[in-house]
């Protein structure tokens, strides 16, 4: 059991910007000295680096360690640090993943602190340009089709959903709304001070029918890290422990056609990834006061707090237009009150993470919330993985 053993002692997050003028690598060294600094640590006591150094772009851009990711060696390496333990999690799901691997590690005595990081780069020109010259093996039945990158791939159950729960495309305004709202309350946040209106979110007009460019959350530079350790060692450090009550992997899509996500293997394998969270952790969705859910498109908030048991299948857009996850409001879900993805930028789950973090350590400031047990989620349910963080023991 992993239960209570390991927590979170520190934090660091740099400035979320659309593009940085200092390379990813230098952002992510001072912001990983920031995060040890907080912990009351030195660089010296480090002993493990964990993150997952995927580049999240299409269209040929080149992966260049220190310029376009950042590494775990890398960065060990440029910190002159001297781990026992340096790991990379090769997966989706990349913050959720890196943050299972680095409470194995310290469970194991592999480490005894261990820093989790994930920078995120934009690279200049198209995002997800298709650089396709041909079409091999499966690709070959839907690229030359048009059936090529995220958008038709969210595209698809979105469709789905809106079809058959007779969803509207005005309830997904309430989704974007909140995100933004939160998420321009924070100093780091590409998006600070700029909420945006239903009326924007309407006017904007759809890429791959039905989302638009709101839908999606906004490519940025940025570098969030966290230093984990033993519920022991964390007593003697300054902050107040926030400590990982349990993780769970989803269990693997069904085999398809590149980016075909079919709702129910969607729903139904979201189904499995709670599941296996709740038999982990012990826990229930009615003892989760901070449902972090994740965001990187805007369909996955219903689809998460479907899975998670927030709301029954095909009632989300209703929960969300009636003012079901209003951070604002009393007794309402505050499912995105860290602005997720699409109120501070790609940071993948790093957002959903923090928020569980600040939350749960009295850390929060003028946002601070009376709660006790948060789940930070990341990427698509059935393709992802969820935390669950306690602020004391359980």
């Amino acid at each position: 059991m992993i239960r209570s053993k390991v927590a979170i002692v520190g934090y660091a997050q740099s400035t979320i910007e659309r593009r940085a003028d200092r390379p990813l690598g230098a952002i992510a060294v001072d912001t990983a000295r920031a995060a040890v600094a907080d912990a009351g640590l030195s660089v010296d006591a480090v002993d493990g680096f964990v993150s997952s150094s995927l580049l999240p772009a299409a269209g040929g851009h080149q992966v260049v360690d220190g310029v376009s990711t950042v590494s775990s060696t890398w960065l060990a390496r440029s910190l002159s640090a001297s781990p026992r333990y340096v790991a990379g999690f090769d997966g989706i799901g990349q913050v959720s993943g890196s943050v299972a691997m680095a409470v194995n590690a310290v469970i194991s005595g592999a480490a005894d602190y261990v820093l989790v990081h994930r920078a995120l780069h934009n690279p200049a020109g198209s995002y997800h340009g298709n650089a396709m010259r041909e079409a091999r093996g499966a690709t070959q039945w839907t690229a030359p089709q048009g059936f090529f990158g995220p958008l038709a791939m969210i595209a698809l159950p979105y469709n789905e959903y809106l079809q058959r729960f007779g969803a509207r495309r005005e309830s997904m305004a309430a989704v974007v709304t909140e995100a933004r709202k939160n998420g321009a309350r924070l100093p780091w946040s590409y998006w600070r001070d700029r909420p945006l209106t239903v009326g924007d979110y309407l006017a904007e007009p759809t890429l791959v029918d039905p989302v638009c460019r709101l839908d999606c959350d906004i490519p940025v530079d940025g570098v969030a890290a966290f230093v984990l350790t033993s519920a022991e060692r964390a007593k003697d450090l300054p902050n107040r422990p926030v400590y990982v009550a349990g993780y769970a992997g989803s269990p693997g899509a069904p085999r398809r056609l590149p980016l075909h996500w079919p709702l129910d293997d969607i729903l139904d394998g979201g189904a499995e990834t709670a599941r296996r969270l709740w038999a982990q952790t012990g826990l229930s969705i009615g003892d989760v006061d901070l449902p972090q859910v994740y965001d990187g498109f805007s369909p996955f908030v219903w689809f998460w707090l479907e899975v998670l048991g927030v709301c029954p299948v095909g009632e989300a857009h209703r929960f969300v237009e009636s003012g079901g996850i209003d951070a604002d409001k009393p007794g309402a879900v505050p499912a995105l009150s860290g602005g997720g993805a699409l109120g501070n930028g790609r940071m993948h789950g790093v957002p959903q993470m923090l928020e569980c973090y600040l939350q749960l350590a009295r850390r929060a400031g003028e946002r601070q919330r009376d709660v006790s047990i948060g789940i930070a989620c990341q990427a698509s349910p059935h393709f992802g993985g969820v935390v669950a963080y306690s602020s004391a023991p359980i």
